[in-house]
């Protein structure tokens, strides 16, 4: 009976690489791998994490080739811990790789590779990189890899330029996506046009979408847009369902540059008009004087832009008695069988912030004084954050000042004391 010796090495997977245990001198010994053994899976298939470890049956490998095959796995980032054990004899040595994935990945955005669809780009990535699925860690080495399978891609189809990769999150928030583009080679929209809209939608969307031509195409700025330029088109008309599939790019001509027509796939979906609209959590303002600048009317359609237009309004008229963070958020009821809509206000009017110091500089002391005592907002009143273009609208020419002066408007908001503070600099004109 042969003598059978068993191993553990633990690799710990730290955020930027792996921290190797020291193997003893002795263990520095190869021998012929008989199999290997993959614990801990969810995502991933053994046959990936193998090809991806660079081990292979039949070959020589010892403790330098095993730490080596763990250190590639871990800088991946694809995995939060990793352990190997290994028993050897005189036959060889039979190898088990204990793992525990990443559960934080986010997904792949291949931004302007007008030339392929998505499913053909990650198809390729993944033959070239078999733990690739679409996504990919927010740390490790693996979005590099990601770009090298990327720019072997373009290099096999002769398509000129370089690959750029950048995570995307929102301000001071977590990786939401990894963003791909091929940069260094324009890709420039020429047409768009508009599948599934009807024939009325089409000149109203042409109308918005104008100024598309003639920029880069990148679908991540073509999806802002969507939101911006052309669901608006819809909206103001009481279509609050519509939706825009992705933008579909046409490669029409190549060159120094590419050029492409893209097309936006719509469904409009149902219009609905206003059944009825109500506020609630308004107390400094009776409803009666809320309604007033609301331009729905029972029965059109619900117009949401011109409804978001007059919820600034009102957000305004909060201003103009110290409500300066007070917001509005429109809840819609839809009923989907009537085609319409009913709209509760919902108003949180928040702290109430009062008028603090008042301050002049850059102006002769007698003036300043003279300023001051026309100011009528005083210390403790309800803050009117509307007052200042008043004030100098009305007052400024009786000061007595013997030149012309640019005023900076600085106002210091006390979140404690709920009081603002305003500070008027007069600069000469030159």
């Amino acid at each position: 009976m042969s003598c059978r010796i068993f191993r553990v090495l633990t690799i710990l997977l730290l955020a930027c690489g792996v921290l190797l245990a020291q193997a003893p001198e002795k263990s520095r010994l190869s021998y012929k791998l008989l199999s290997i053994q993959v614990k801990g899976l969810q995502r991933f298939t053994a046959d990936q994490v193998i090809s991806t470890s660079g081990l292979k049956i039949g070959e020589m490998a010892g403790d330098p080739e095993f730490q080596q095959a763990a250190q590639k796995l871990g800088e991946t980032g694809l995995f939060s811990q990793l352990t190997y054990t290994y028993k050897y004899s005189t036959a060889g040595c039979d190898l088990e790789l204990q793992v525990a994935e990443n559960q934080k990945l986010v997904p792949v955005i291949f931004d302007n590779f007008v030339w392929f669809s998505d499913q053909e780009l990650i198809g390729w990535i993944h033959s070239r990189l078999p733990l690739f699925d679409g996504r990919v860690p927010g740390g490790g080495n693996f979005t590099d890899q990601v770009a090298q399978a990327l720019a072997s891609v373009l290099k096999e189809h002769k398509i000129p330029g370089e690959i750029e990769g950048l995570p995307f999150a929102s301000q001071n928030g977590p990786i939401e996506a990894y963003e791909y583009k091929v940069g260094f080679h324009p890709i420039v929209i020429r047409n768009v046009d508009f599948p599934g809209a009807a024939p009325d939608d089409v000149p109203l969307l042409q109308a918005a979408a104008k100024s598309f031509a003639g920029e880069d195409y990148l679908r991540t700025r073509l999806r802002a847009q969507e939101r911006l330029d052309l669901l608006p088109v819809y909206h103001a008309r009481g279509y609050l369902k519509a939706q825009f599939a992705d933008a579909q790019a046409r490669v029409a001509q190549e060159g120094a540059q590419t050029v492409v027509d893209v097309s936006f796939p719509v469904n409009r979906g149902v219009q609905y008009k206003l059944a009825d609209l109500q506020f609630a959590g308004n107390t400094a303002f009776p409803a009666d004087r809320l309604r007033g600048l609301i331009h729905l009317k029972p029965g059109e359609p619900a117009n949401s832009v011109e409804l978001g237009d007059d919820l600034d309004q009102i957000h305004k008229l909060y201003g103009t008695k110290g409500y300066l963070f007070a917001h509005v958020e429109p809840l819609p009821t839809m009923d989907d069988s009537g085609a319409t809509v009913s709209y509760q206000l919902k108003i949180s009017e928040n702290d109430l912030y009062r008028m603090g110091e008042l301050t002049f500089d850059g102006v002769p002391q007698e003036n300043a004084s003279r300023m001051a005592a026309q100011w009528q907002m005083k210390k403790g009143d309800p803050f009117d954050d509307t007052y200042v273009l008043r004030f100098f609208g009305i007052l400024y020419r009786d000061f007595g000042l013997k030149s012309s002066y640019d005023v900076a408007q600085k106002e210091n908001i006390n979140r404690q004391d709920k009081t603002v503070s305003v500070s008027l600099h007069f600069v000469p004109k030159s």
